[in-house]
């Protein structure tokens, strides 16, 4: 059997399974799943999720199911179903099939029917609050419910008036029975049903009862003959009682396997689909797709490439242990994906004019498209007054300072070599204008001989060409990560998104929405949509921490 070599410990137990003969009754066919429930968009620590079941059904030529588990009817929409499937096919995984927990409820109310006849379970009337109170501790054993010793046939009875509604919520439950001395909490009697009047956005009213997910998802990996169930490692307690279920449905071996991995954790992010919600429902930003959410929309919508995240999760690797990532690892990866594939162009956030005193008329200048890729050039007008940024001249320059300064020299990108002769400032003590004198031989390019030199390059937007532009910055949404525990709203920074109004060249308006770009000394932008005006948000600095 010619196995690929593993490159993590999932890819290894598989493979030590595969040479034990364990899938031959299956034709050694490996089938994995994706199972997110349908409550929220998929965010950042999902990615890694899908990395890992969708690699390992491209590494073994297996199969993968899509699966909603929508056992919980009460936050569950088709909204966050399309979101899951755009945000799979987005990133460029192919799955086989699309597959939902809601398909297999009646095969579930089966094998419920079938627990309380072998003696696996039982009615409880004990409410939320009781059962809770009467599981015991890590070091104490928990209390059997007075309803445990119920009859096969009283049992019977009362389910199907469960599922008939003839009880309000929280009335019954249906519970394991398993070991309420079990050191391992989970195997305590856990609850399998519970009664909840609410449409489902699948099936309606049919049913007033609904699964619980450590009972639907063993028994709907079984149905659909997974023989891997690859999830993070806060499951990790919840495995016993994943094989527990299986087993007592009675199927046939060979039965999923459950392996956990360390899930992904990055500084200055929200990593939960229920805070995030909670971002969305109160304002704090404009969407799930919102530039500034992790979420797979948001990161899409932000111009990250696809390709960028799923090398971050490769390099992140597969491992047992909690760690957190550095977000400056993330950011690494989009700057190196979009240093490669992005054209250049200028623009200037916070712009002040220069007028080079001694040039007249306009001609036309080559500019690099993308000298990564030796992409060629491409054509910029230019006409002697132009926009620099604000930060790129200085009245009091610290030493070995290299942009411009008053009586120093700086060469406008693929332009001319200038120096500035005069300023002009405005009421308020802050610079209007630059008088500027260029040098004709110093035209990038044109290799003629001049003694005139510039320690420094800055960009540069021409006056009578350029753009009005809107500018939008990102910072994390947690402004520290200084305190993990602390409540999410204490930390969410006021100036994750800040506005800036400035200059950008035309060939930027000219793009196709969602193009991105280099901005020369300023980070990567996408061209977003905004009415009638140029956008450029922020996607990734040009500052790189991380490799430093």
């Amino acid at each position: 059997m010619n196995l690929p070599e593993p490159t993590n410990f999932i890819e290894q137990f598989i493979n030590e399974e595969l040479e034990n003969g364990k899938f031959e009754s299956v034709g050694n066919k490996i089938i994995v799943r994706f199972p997110p429930e349908p409550n929220g968009y998929l965010h950042i620590g999902h990615i890694k999720a899908m990395c890992i079941n969708f690699g390992v059904k491209e590494r073994y030529g297996g199969e993968l199911n899509l699966r909603m588990d929508d056992t919980n009817p009460a936050k569950e929409d088709y909204e966050y179903v399309d979101s899951i499937v755009d945000a799979v096919n987005w990133l460029g995984f192919k799955y086989d099939r699309l597959v939902y927990a809601s398909d297999y409820y009646d095969k579930l109310y089966e094998i419920a029917e079938k627990y309380i006849k072998d003696g696996n379970a039982y009615v409880c009337d004990l409410s939320a609050e009781e059962i809770t109170a009467t599981r015991g501790t890590l070091t104490e054993a928990g209390a059997p419910s007075p309803y445990r010793e119920r009859s096969v046939e009283e049992n019977l009875k009362l389910f199907r008036e469960m599922k008939e509604g003839k009880y309000p919520d929280g009335a019954k439950v249906l519970r394991a029975k398993i070991d309420m001395s079990s050191p391992n909490l989970n195997m305590r009697d856990p609850v399998l049903y519970r009664i909840a009047h609410v449409s489902h956005y699948r099936t309606g009213d049919k049913w007033c009862i609904y699964p619980m997910y450590d009972f639907a998802h063993p028994l709907s990996d079984a149905i659909e003959g997974i023989t891997h169930s690859l999830c993070s490692l806060e499951f990790e307690n919840h495995r016993p009682l994943y094989d527990w279920v299986i087993e007592k449905a009675g199927f046939k071996k060979p039965v999923p396997r459950q392996i956990e991995f360390a899930r992904l954790n990055i500084t200055n992010t929200l990593m939960s689909k229920r805070y995030l919600k909670k971002l969305v429902d109160e304002g704090f930003v404009r969407g799930w797709d919102d530039p500034r959410m992790p979420t797979v929309m948001g990161l899409k919508n932000r111009g990250v490439p696809p390709e960028a995240l799923k090398k971050f999760c490769a390099d992140v690797g597969v491992a047992k242990a909690y760690s957190v990532v550095n977000s400056a690892q993330l950011d690494s990866c989009i700057r190196d994906n979009l240093n490669e594939n992005a054209e250049r162009a200028m623009a200037v956030v916070d712009p002040i004019k220069l007028t080079i005193a001694n040039y007249e008329g306009e001609e036309e200048l080559d500019f690099e498209k993308n000298p990564v890729k030796d992409a060629g050039t491409r054509k910029i007008k230019f006409t002697g007054s132009v926009y620099i940024d604000r930060n790129d001249f200085s009245l009091d320059p610290p030493p070995k300072y290299k942009r411009l300064q008053k009586g120093g020299t700086v060469r406008l990108k693929g332009a001319y070599i200038v120096r500035c002769d005069d300023v002009k400032l405005g009421a308020d003590g802050r610079v209007e204008e630059l008088i500027c004198t260029y040098f004709p031989e110093t035209k990038s390019g044109s290799n003629a001989e001049t003694t005139i030199k510039a320690k420094g390059v800055v960009q540069w937007v021409d006056a009578k060409y350029g753009k009005d532009a809107e500018f939008r910055q990102y910072e994390p949404l947690l402004k520290d990560e200084e305190y993990p525990d602390q409540d999410y709203a204490e930390r969410l920074n006021p100036n994750s998104e800040r506005v800036f109004f400035g200059k950008a060249e035309p060939y930027l308006f000219e793009s196709e929405l969602g193009t991105a770009f280099q901005l020369m000394r300023t980070g990567y932008y996408k061209h977003a949509e905004c009415g009638d005006r140029l956008l450029l948000t922020e996607i990734v600095s040009l500052k790189d921490n991380f490799n430093k």
